[in-house]
């Protein structure tokens, strides 16, 4: 099989498939990479775009964000799919740029300082341990992202917002809705209508849950987003209900994909996985090598403000420029023998939480996560392999694995 010209892999960046296969969105990466670092896309479809792959290129784009702007493509949509978004007038934290980001990321920054997650590492430890229980439960054999990983994190980031367990059923179904809207097995339905309808139950979960916050706080992020004032006026119902709908989605989609992809790599490396067992100091450089490995958020989107030029390549005001994350993570110039997993890398430039003003807000309790399951997962299993086909998500935006069959031994 030839290889592709640079046009085609160009275009995998906007194929949901294409991240599904790992093998092909890498070598169409690593392509881009060396011959067409900015690569025009016209995709079918998609409004056109800049792909850019250099992870020096994208932490220029990261660093200048006066110039290239959030507002008005932050993620890689369809021309319909960015039509509908409109029209559903979303506004999150991704949708803004200064100074009304620094305004209303400020309302729950608190929330993901260290002091307050100080307080949470004990509720965290304890639903790791809570679910490497039921992996245990399970009997030597599971879909681990499906009966473990999927489950952690949304119950972390449940009871970081307040949202009773009883509710985690529908809110896991609203999250792989939203976030998994490319992937036949996650999407509610390929019509616009229905995708709407998705998203209109979303923000009727969440109008209601503010209401009750509203009228009876009870000192949890929900009551404190519910609650908020910005320049003097209590949030709209826009700002609030899509303020709770990224929490819960980048709090859970994004954790539960480290997580699983952590696995996997732990998994396929089992030298890895010895090393780290055997010495569990090693877990902060695993968990950020984990999360350069998965690399859960696969792209933003920047506008240019102005004419400029990026890597020689002239950029027009109002291009829009794809950040290609998984790209930057897998850099040979950025990353010594980048397609090696190491739990103990030493020098981890990745950019899976952004960077600058757009950090991700939740970096600090997504490592805290990561490194709690793993810290209690791996002195109890005693031996693990696949069971199974792994599968992955068909996204542009958020995902990974979602399915991961293994066969293990815990004690």
């Amino acid at each position: 099989m030839s290889a592709p010209t640079i046009d085609e892999a160009a275009r995998s960046v906007a194929d949901p498939k294409a991240y599904a296969d790992e093998t092909r969105i890498h070598a169409a990466l690593t392509q881009l990479r060396r011959a067409a670092p900015v690569s025009y896309v016209d995709a079918p479809g998609y409004n056109p775009f800049w792909a850019v792959t250099k992870h020096a290129d994208i932490m220029t784009v990261e660093r200048a964000n006066n110039l290239f702007t959030n507002a008005p493509r932050p993620v890689l949509m369809t021309a319909q799919e960015e039509e509908l978004q409109a029209a559903a007038q979303i506004r999150t934290l991704i949708h803004m740029d200064d100074p009304e980001h620094r305004v209303m990321r400020a309302v729950a920054l608190d929330w993901f300082r260290p002091k307050a997650l100080k307080a949470m590492k004990e509720r965290i430890d304890e639903l790791a341990r809570i679910h490497v229980e039921k992996l245990r439960d399970a009997g030597g054999e599971c879909d681990f992202v499906q009966e473990v990983a999927v489950n952690f994190p949304l119950f972390v980031i449940m009871s970081l917002l307040g949202v009773p367990e009883s509710d985690l059923p529908r809110m896991l179904e609203l999250t792989q809705e939203l976030v998994g809207s490319q992937d036949s097995e996650f999407q509610r339905s390929t019509s616009p209508d229905e995708q709407m309808a998705a998203l209109l139950d979303m923000f009727e979960y969440f109008s209601t849950l503010a209401a009750q916050r509203r009228a009876q706080p009870t000192g949890d992020m929900a009551s404190t987003i519910a609650n908020a004032v910005v320049n003097g006026e209590p949030l709209g119902d826009i700002d609030l209900v899509s303020y709770y709908a990224l929490i819960a989605t980048a709090g859970h989609d994004t954790t539960t994909s480290t997580i699983s992809g952590g696995m996997q790599a732990l998994i396929e490396h089992p030298g890895e996985r010895r090393r780290l067992t055997d010495d569990l100091d090693l877990m902060p450089q695993a968990t950020e090598e984990m999360i350069r490995w998965v690399t859960p958020v696969k792209a933003f989107m920047r506008t240019a403000a102005e004419d400029t030029e990026l890597g020689g390549v002239p950029i027009a005001a109002g291009d829009s420029l794809l950040l290609s994350y998984v790209s930057g993570n897998r850099d040979e110039e950025a990353f010594t023998d980048p397609f090696r997993f190491d739990v103990s890398r030493e020098i981890n430039k990745h950019v899976a939480f952004g960077f600058g003003v757009h950090f991700c807000l939740g970096a600090a309790l997504a490592r805290m996560e990561v490194n709690s399951f793993f810290t209690e997962l791996l002195p109890r299993l005693k031996g693990v392999e696949p069971a199974g086909d792994p599968e992955r998500t068909a996204t542009t935006f958020v995902g990974g694995l979602k399915h991961l069959p293994i066969r293990y031994a815990l004690i």
